[in-house]
């Protein structure tokens, strides 16, 4: 007897095509912010642009109408090293990175003390620093260089770190008080439940999420002493011991300016800044969250 198997079908399954979702368009309020953001950013960028341009036209195209140079004059830009003020350069670097060394160093644990321990006189401590921001090194100077004059640091890059350190001390000492006391202390006790000391707390757990605070004090402290002027002026006589926002000054004479190399140096004085923004803008992203995984 002849068995009849019922033939097998064979289900095909036909995938529908996947269509991406339509992409919306971004609401006017975005669009206008965005813009906004675009053109100040250009209104601030523009300068800079105009500065870089002018490092590279020649002397004889300096009153030229266009705003591109006819002739591109990159010689201008290795003259700077020519010149001798690369040692200028590591003199600004050497300051700058001291005192926002000196800041961090004595800024760190005053405002840690003061943000946990409610001492006598706190109030009064905390005033005091804030007074001490008022005061500017213009209206001091020479009451510094007398004091360096007495303790023989007068042209030493010392007195520089020393001066630029000081005037810099009182915003990291409040702006890290506040990241401090924003912390919990129930952070630190549980730290301290799992074994840690009062300096294992702090580096574990405390300064990681103050970390947004440091960097904070350190980029302001940092730009603050590259580009200050004044102190360096009057506590630097020797040309090799001057910062490059000194150094830079040698090219404005009595009668004419000397545009191209101003400028070339000017540009090459904002790269360590640059460089620096760049590092950082990383590390202020990861201290927002460092210590919260544990």
């Amino acid at each position: 007897m002849a068995v009849k198997t019922a033939p097998t079908l064979a289900t095909h399954h036909h995938a529908k095509p996947h269509r991406a979702p339509a992409r919306r368009m971004p609401k006017l309020k975005t669009v206008v912010i965005a813009g906004s953001a675009y053109v100040i950013a250009l209104i601030f960028l523009f300068p800079y642009l105009v500065m870089l341009l002018t490092s590279l036209r020649p002397q004889e195209s300096l009153r030229d109408a266009t705003f591109f140079p006819s002739q591109w004059e990159w010689s201008n830009l290795a003259n700077f090293w020519a010149s001798g003020l690369a040692g200028n350069l590591m003199v600004t670097l050497k300051v700058a990175a001291g005192s926002t060394a000196l800041v961090l160093l004595v800024a760190l644990p005053a405002a840690y003390y003061s943000a946990r321990h409610n001492f006598r006189g706190r109030t009064a401590f905390l005033i005091l620093v804030l007074i001490t921001q008022m005061f500017q090194p213009t209206a001091m100077l020479v009451g510094i260089y007398r004091e360096f004059y007495q303790f023989g640091l007068v042209d030493s890059i010392w007195s520089l770190i020393l001066v630029n350190g000081g005037f810099n001390l009182a915003f990291a000492v409040w702006i890290l008080n506040a990241y401090f006391s924003s912390i919990p202390r129930e952070l630190e006790e549980a730290a301290f439940i799992d074994g840690n000391g009062r300096f294992g707390a702090l580096f574990r757990i405390t300064l990681p999420l103050a970390m947004p605070g440091v960097i904070t004090a350190l980029i302001f402290t940092f730009i603050a002493a590259w580009n200050e002027f004044v102190v360096a002026l009057t506590l630097t006589t020797t040309p090799a011991n001057q910062p490059l926002t000194v150094a830079l000054n040698s090219f404005i004479g009595q009668y004419q300016v000397d545009w191209q190399n101003l400028f070339a140096g000017s540009v090459i004085a904002t790269i360590p800044v640059i460089i620096l923004f760049a590092l950082i803008e990383r590390k202020v992203v990861g201290g927002l969250t460092a210590g919260s995984i544990k």
